[in-house]
């Protein structure tokens, strides 16, 4: 894992060959809001015809990951359901490994509750009933629902399991307040803490990428605008991070930081090497 002060040694580099696999980030970095940002379309293109396997990623967990295969291929990106990866896939690995009849209680929209039940989970709005509370971006977030999950865990013993960490999401307008929030409120009440966030940078979501792609971690690069989700979790399995100057993240916001990439570029037009090497080791 790349450490350093200032901007660290990623910036101002960009890749120098092409990986056998790519994981990319969405928002921020493949488009903001419904526009394909500058270069995305034709970089992934060429990935693919050089080869590479491809993937997305996302923490954002308002739609089913059918429906960010159908956006990015009304973008112009071809994608398929299988190409997709997001938080409450990874949510629903963690919850059959470590949870596998628990009732749920959700403080979630409702697709996210939709997907968890369509995986075979019971969900209650029943406190007294409720095993795990799941915890995720929220625009319907409310008393109501802060009420609940306090009294699951507070008086009943439910655990807390969070689909993401992410404080903000970003948008052309400015952003929305994620998951982080929310679970900042029920942690807040209960002084409990969550038992999982299996969202990126979690060892639960790289795996599921890394099993995805039948690839070992030194063959794919992650492709993403964030340091503390997208470039962590590259490293948490031994992954090449790759920064994306066009969401989340400044070129000033490398200076001391703990993580940093191993490449920095403005856009994703910068990803695909001039000369692409044979070197795909």
């Amino acid at each position: 894992m790349s450490t350093g002060t200032a901007a660290g040694p990623g910036a101002g580099r960009r890749p120098d060959r092409i990986f056998p696999g790519y994981v990319f980030d969405l928002d921020g970095t493949v488009y903001l809001g419904d526009a394909l940002l500058p270069g995305a379309g034709e970089a992934i293109a060429r990935l693919r015809e050089a080869g590479a396997r491809v993937v997305f990623v996302t923490n954002k967990p308002l739609e089913p990951g059918t429906a960010y295969a159908e956006k990015l291929d009304r973008l112009g990106v071809t994608a398929t359901r299988a190409d997709v990866v997001t938080s409450v896939d990874s949510l629903v690995g963690y919850l059959r490994r470590d949870h596998p009849s628990a009732r749920l209680l959700c403080v979630t929209e409702a697709s996210t509750r939709g997907e968890l039940e369509a995986a075979g989970f019971e969900v209650t709005s029943d406190s007294a009933r409720t095993d795990v509370v799941v915890v995720s971006f929220d625009r319907t977030f409310d008393y109501a629902k802060l009420n609940a999950a306090y009294r699951a865990v507070k008086h009943h013993g439910a655990a807390i399991v969070a689909t993401n960490p992410d404080p903000y999401c970003p948008t052309p307008d400015g952003g929305l307040p994620d998951c982080a929030a929310m679970l900042a409120a029920i942690e807040a009440c209960t002084g409990a803490r969550a038992e999982a966030i299996v969202g990126k940078p979690s060892v639960h979501m790289a795996r599921a990428l890394e099993d995805r792609l039948g690839l070992a971690g030194d063959d794919v690069a992650v492709v993403g605008d964030r340091l503390l989700t997208d470039v962590a979790m590259a490293h948490s399995l031994g992954m090449t991070g790759v920064l994306v100057l066009t969401g989340a993240t400044t070129l000033k916001d490398l200076e001391g930081v703990d993580v940093t990439p191993d490449f920095v570029i403005d856009g994703l037009g910068q990803l695909v090497p001039p000369a692409p090497s044979s070197d795909r080791r």
